[in-house]
């Protein structure tokens, strides 16, 4: 099964959120609709502004961990701007 690491995008706040997912879309709905006291929902609306399939949810989850580890809007605004690709950090 295939798997996706993807990005949101606050439409209210430059802030972004990095997850994995086999269904991207059903997630976005999830986040943008979902009524627990989660970081997305004080953020709504979210936009999936990136992201990338991978073959199998391990390789998924080491670039998840790989961007989160970033702790950067700089490094995460470059990947989703194409000026830097996941593949060549992992």
């Amino acid at each position: 099964m295939k798997y996706f690491l993807y990005i949101l995008r606050s439409e209210v706040k430059e802030t972004y959120y990095v997850g994995l997912s086999n269904d991207p879309h059903r997630r976005l709905h999830f986040h943008n609709t979902d009524d627990r006291k989660a970081h997305t929902s004080r953020y709504r609306p979210w936009k999936i502004v990136y992201s990338h399939v991978f073959n199998t949810k391990e390789e998924a989850m080491v670039a998840e961990q790989k961007v989160k580890d970033w702790k950067s809007k700089k490094m995460i605004r470059f990947l989703v701007e194409g000026v830097i690709n996941i593949e060549d950090y992992l």
